[in-house]
Formats: C-alpha cells, sequence, structure tokens
C-alpha cells in the first residue's frame, strides 16, 4: 500500500518569514495543527506544529489582560521559532516507511514531498489510527 492511499493532500504553506499572527489565524481558521513552511521556491524546509507556536507565544494572548509584551510575540517570525530539521517522507513511499519513520522519530506529522521536495500531502498518525480502525471493524466477507 502507498501513502497516498491515506495522507491529506490539504495542505498549507506559509513562508519563513510570515509572522506568527499569520500563523495564528491559519490555525484558528482551518482547525489543524501543523503548517508546512515553504521557501521562495515553494520547497519545504521546516513544518511549524500547533506546539511550537504555543512555545512561543503566551497563552494571555487571548485574554483581555494581554499586555504590549504578550501582543509583540505575535511579531516574531516563523524562522524564529521552527526546527530546521526536517523529517519528511517522499511521495509513492510504501505505507511502511511511513510507519517506520513514525516509530523512529516520535513525530505525529509527515509531510509528504515530491521529487522537487515540494509539499504534495501531510499523513499524521492520527490518520494511521483511523486507517487501522476501518480494517478492524470492516464487515468480515
Amino acid at each position: 500500500m502507498k501513502i497516498e492511499e491515506i495522507m491529506s493532500e490539504e495542505v498549507t504553506c506559509i513562508d519563513l518569514d510570515d509572522r506568527l499572527s499569520v500563523v495564528r489565524e491559519l490555525f484558528i481558521k482551518h482547525k489543524f495543527h501543523h503548517l508546512m513552511v515553504t521557501d521562495s521556491k515553494n520547497q519545504l524546509v521546516a513544518v511549524i506544529s500547533e506546539r511550537d507556536y504555543l512555545k512561543a507565544t503566551n497563552s494571555n494572548l487571548e485574554l483581555p489582560a494581554a499586555s504590549e509584551k504578550d501582543l509583540a510575540m505575535l511579531n516574531k517570525r516563523v524562522h524564529q521559532i521552527v526546527s530546521k530539521k526536517l523529517v519528511a517522507i517522499k511521495q509513492f513511499s510504501p505505507f511502511s516507511e511511513a510507519i517506520k519513520t513514525f516509530h523512529d522519530t516520535g513525530m505525529s506529522c509527515l509531510p509528504v514531498i515530491n521529487s522537487n521536495n515540494q509539499p504534495v500531502g501531510v499523513i499524521t498518525s492520527r490518520d494511521i489510527i483511523k486507517w487501522l480502525y476501518s480494517k478492524v471493524n470492516s464487515p468480515k466477507s
């Protein structure tokens, strides 16, 4: 089985120089937990997770008591908080390779890239659980 059968093709990309305020808006708007970070050639360079965003900002941001310092955190740029250690999987890779990568890295999100290092999809541990659940609960023939 290939990862294309399970991955989501809905990928939202942001630029390394985008501000965290843009990241915040996208997380709120799309209700997902990972954004693909691309360069000027649309090549994948990093992933920013909701966890990365929350670590870099302050939980007071949504409160009326948010200070100027809290709000200023939204002016940080994506490149200031993302890890440059990118883990991705090539399009058309076997499903077993995705499973091994999840196991070996402990990651919860795996970007899927084409031969030009451009994001074409994303597979998450949640996608794999849903797939397994469908197999376990499918009617027996």
